[in-house]
């Protein structure tokens, strides 16, 4: 075990002595303080392997009122840092309910040497150890998070007459929302955007295969119903059990002034037009991953010069407030139709900064 920084919290000072000479004989770097408010600038100072400390301090010498308030604290400012804490024979209640908060052992007063050794031995292994899985995972977690957006179209194509614009921002760092752009010509494009159930890294796989079948069926010639069947039956394939997609794939026709659509049960995109009227491409067939026989039927939406398709996940109307008010459908489509037309990229950023705020 490497050597630890422990931080021993008491409010006598004989008593602080004492623990310093056992911990440095135990092979441990000990930093004292007597009071609540220096255990919290120490922590914000820096990071230690394990807290001892005192559950009685200036303000009582019993209750462990203080001990149990500065626990929250010390819980709140390093969930990770194992705490030992310290109690007398007439308050082992005290320490139970500093376990419930947080507190990883206690140790009674007056202690044995060996005990306390051991037990700051064992919690100072494993917090080191847990930290040390922690960084690997947060490692493993960004790179990830990187495959996964590199997987996403990094450019947006250019078309004759039409701007497009996206955003992507996974509330867990990975996740199963995901959305592609395929260019057919200059004035023809697919958009397809999806949301896998769950979250985390089973779901960013997930959508990593579905994004793949996506591609390798969503043709120029391919109509969004044949492109929904077949990913389809591919997922229903694959997929495990109790697992689904939902999903919505639409080819944009400049010339026609037609999008083609395919809806399989994801959030309807709504179609703002120039004159104030919202239309929504709604549903068109069961989600994806269920049912292998599904069959998908395209709808069809005309559009004309200003008129704006938002394609969107739940994460952005299910969003909620401090208050924990929702973000919602009828605020999305009240933003859009504020923001001023002509500019895509100004629209995303509009809508992105409303559900951050």
């Amino acid at each position: 075990m490497d050597p630890a920084k422990i931080l021993v919290a008491d409010d006598q000072l004989d008593i602080l002595q004492a623990l310093r000479l056992l911990l440095v004989d135990a092979g441990h770097e000990a930093d004292l303080v007597s009071s609540v408010g220096d255990v919290i600038d120490r922590m914000g100072a820096q990071r230690y392997d394990l807290l001892l400390m005192d559950l009685n301090y200036t303000r009582d010498t019993t209750s462990g009122r203080e001990g149990l308030e500065l626990l929250e604290k010390v819980r709140t400012q390093d969930p990770a840092l194992p705490v030992v804490v310290m109690t007398g024979w007439g308050s082992i209640e005290t320490a139970v309910e500093a376990m419930r908060r947080g507190a990883r052992s206690f140790v009674q007063k007056p202690w044995d040497d060996t005990t306390l050794v051991d037990v700051v031995n064992r919690e100072v292994a494993e917090g080191q150890a847990a930290r040390r899985r922690d960084a690997r995972f947060a490692r493993d977690h960004e790179e990830a998070r990187q495959i996964q957006r590199a997987l996403l179209p990094s450019v947006m194509p250019v078309l004759n007459g039409c701007q497009i614009a996206a955003r992507w921002t996974p509330a867990a760092g990975i996740g199963g929302d995901c959305y592609d752009v395929l260019r057919f010509s200059d004035t023809r494009v697919a958009l397809s955007i999806a949301d896998v159930v769950g979250k985390g890294l089973p779901a960013a796989l997930l959508m990593s295969n579905l994004q793949a079948a996506v591609r390798a069926f969503a043709s120029a010639a391919a109509e969004p119903h044949e492109v929904c069947g077949s990913v389809n039956r591919l997922l229903c394939r694959n997929i495990a059990s109790g697992k689904f997609v939902t999903f919505c794939n639409a080819v944009v026709d400049l010339d026609a002034g037609v999008i083609s659509y395919a809806n399989a049960g994801h959030n309807p995109p709504i179609l703002v037009r120039a004159d104030g009227r919202i239309d929504q491409l709604a549903t068109t067939g069961l989600v994806l991953g269920v049912s292998s026989d599904w069959t998908y039927t395209t709808g069809t939406a005309t559009f004309g010069p200003g008129d704006r398709l938002i394609c969107y996940t739940d994460g952005m109307t299910e969003a909620r407030s401090a208050a924990d008010e929702e973000f919602g459908e009828d605020r999305l489509a009240d933003l859009a139709l504020r923001t001023p037309a002509g500019s895509a990229e100004a629209l995303v950023d509009a809508l992105n900064a409303a559900v951050i705020a």
